[in-house]
């Protein structure tokens, strides 16, 4: 248990925020919060697979020797590191798996969502994966109740109110419309919780089906539900390329 404990600033200089004096400024000025409660001890140790550590309010990770991984998750597998309610989560599921390291989801996608899902250890690169600055686009293939109308995608694609937050420019295209429901392929570059049902359901189109296609520009065609895999040396280049960590 002991050695799986580390110093608040190491933590904070692990995840790539700058140097440990600059980390500990976040701690003295009462930025930096675990699992919800300020911290202003530099003493203060926290467990890098269990704790949620946030600075302003954003989420960091700390970073060991880097793995990447990626899973075509499956429907009924909670997107997180653990669940109370003992559910099965995307870290039991690469565990039976043989990936047996410290591991985090790299965002998340509910539970009846499936599709890719990148899966690592590697704090800075989640940073920037989930950071709105990067503009990271992520690609859904998505069923929704009604046949949506031209006028309809316009006002996706301009941005739309899901309760108190006006959406990001998108892009939208359909792909089959009628007998009552609509699928289309919809590219944003941001990740609010539950921001593409919340979308659809603000123009009156319940989602029926949610798939995300592919992160980043890598589709991982070849990736059957529930498998797992580490991305390959071109594909984890390339991703970091794309995210400024080349």
């Amino acid at each position: 248990m002991n050695e799986r404990m580390i110093r608040i600033n190491r933590y904070l200089a692990g995840s790539g925020l700058g140097s440990r004096r600059k980390c500990e400024k976040y701690v003295l000025e009462g930025k930096v919060r675990v699992n919800g409660k300020e911290i202003s001890d530099l003493a203060f140790k926290v467990n890098p697979g269990k704790d949620d550590v946030t600075v302003c309010g954003e989420r960091v990770f700390y970073n060991e020797k880097s793995t990447v991984l990626v899973m075509n998750k499956p429907a009924g597998i909670v997107c997180s590191v653990s669940d109370e309610l003992g559910r099965r989560t995307v870290i039991d599921l690469t565990r039976e798996k043989g990936y047996n390291q410290r591991l985090f989801p790299v965002g998340r996608l509910d539970m009846d969502t499936t599709g890719i899902l990148l899966i690592t250890n590697d704090g800075k690169l989640t940073n920037r994966m989930i950071h709105p600055r990067y503009h990271v686009k992520k690609v859904y293939r998505v069923r929704v109740q009604g046949n949506i109308s031209g006028s309809t995608v316009s006002t996706l694609e301009s941005g739309v109110d899901i309760g108190g937050y006006i959406t990001s420019p998108c892009s939208v295209r359909i792909i089959e419309s009628g007998r009552g429901y609509t699928e289309l392929e919809i590219a944003i570059s941001e990740g609010k919780k539950r921001q593409i049902k919340r979308m659809f359901l603000s123009c009156g189109h319940p989602v029926i089906k949610l798939h995300r296609k592919s992160i980043g520009g890598l589709s991982f065609k070849d990736l059957d539900t529930g498998e797992v895999r580490p991305l390959s040396r071109d594909e984890e280049r390339l991703l970091r390329k794309r995210i400024g960590l080349d």
